[in-house]
């Protein structure tokens, strides 16, 4: 009950002055954030990207104290990111009779106070909702999950894992077809709670995220982590590459030593072969003659060629045998050379 007092109270503060006209109200809504004593917490607010040069603060309903962006004391820092239009406020330390109250991230525009976050902030020993860890990690391309837990009396409270950025959200139990299918949300039966499950992680995923279990709600910062070459496996890789190319190489250049060695040995035996090839013919040279022994008498054959368009004349042919004359090369072992002698008759 003493909740949802403060809550009252804070609201018609906030209501006195929109009444006034000096607080604007420009987005997001109020919240409850739990936190375990003694621990810490990190909070996002986030600005319209115009706004990225206006003057922030972090404004504390206890104290009524303003504490302006890139400001770091003992336990409360205000850090800017004007590259992703956000500042963090983190608390350390915290104790219920401390830091129990209403807060909000605002801006001065004008002269106005421009209200971009508002929540409450309570300080339990077991915290109604809950991460495992504020900060998880993933690698691109890769997967993660997210535990969150909530207390037995969220057992039936709408239970969501949502984007800080844009106020997107993921429900349990409720599937949505314009959702990222690469966000699995599911609840674990009997264990008080509830499994995200991120998968093929993109760079642009990194951001801040919240569990919710009705209104209670706990911060998670999630960072997507550029995928690096493998520096062992590219190296291997090209050692391999050289080695095919070097292999390549020599396997092509023993190649064209054998063919010039084979050439050249070919070349060298050609004139050998040449002259074996003469000898060879000239052994095979032949003389078309037909021998006879000395001591036959000489054969002489007389033909007559009857001319019937001339009678008178008449071809007589002589064929005599005789020896070989001592000048010819080949000189046969006995005999005599053939000769042919025609005459006119």
């Amino acid at each position: 009950m003493v909740t949802y007092d403060k809550t009252e109270i804070f609201y018609i503060s906030i209501g006195f002055w929109l009444f006034l006209g000096v607080i604007c109200y420009s987005s997001g809504s109020y919240n409850i954030l739990t936190v375990k004593t003694g621990g810490s917490v990190s909070i996002p607010c986030y600005y319209d990207r115009k706004y990225k040069h206006q003057k922030k603060y972090w404004h504390s309903e206890i104290d009524m104290s303003n504490t302006y962006t890139n400001t770091t004391e003992e336990n409360l820092s205000v850090i800017d990111h004007p590259d992703q239009s956000f500042f963090t406020v983190t608390i350390r330390n915290l104790q219920s009779t401390k830091h129990d109250g209403h807060y909000y991230c605002g801006m001065k525009i004008e002269g106005k106070t421009i209200v971009t976050y508002g929540l409450y902030l309570q300080v339990q020993s077991d915290p109604d909702v809950s991460v495992v860890s504020s900060s998880v990690s993933g690698h691109e391309g890769g997967d993660i999950s997210v535990q969150c837990l909530y207390s037995p009396r969220y057992q039936d409270k709408l239970k969501q894992w949502c984007r800080y950025k844009d106020q997107s959200c993921y429900t349990v139990g409720r599937t949505n077809t314009s959702q990222n299918s690469s966000v699995q949300i599911s609840d674990d039966d009997g264990r008080r709670s509830f499994t995200v499950l991120m998968t093929g992680l993109r760079l642009t995923d990194s951001g801040w995220y919240y569990c919710s279990a009705g209104e209670a709600l706990d911060p998670v910062h999630f960072t997507v982590i550029k995928t690096e070459p493998d520096k062992d496996k590219d190296t291997h890789n090209e050692l391999l590459t050289v080695w095919l190319l070097v292999s390549a190489v020599l396997l092509l250049l023993l190649i064209l030593i054998s063919v010039l060695i084979l050439f050249t040995w070919r070349w060298r035996r050609r004139p050998e072969q040449d002259k074996q090839q003469i000898r060879e013919i000239k052994g095979c040279r032949t003389t078309d003659m037909i021998y006879s022994k000395p001591e036959d008498p000489p054969i002489y054959s007389t033909i007559n060629d009857e001319n019937p368009n001339d009678a008178n004349k008449d071809i007589i042919y002589y064929s005599t045998i005789d020896d070989v004359p001592v000048s010819e090369a080949v000189k046969p072992p006995a005999g005599g050379a053939i000769y042919s002698t025609v005459a006119p008759h």
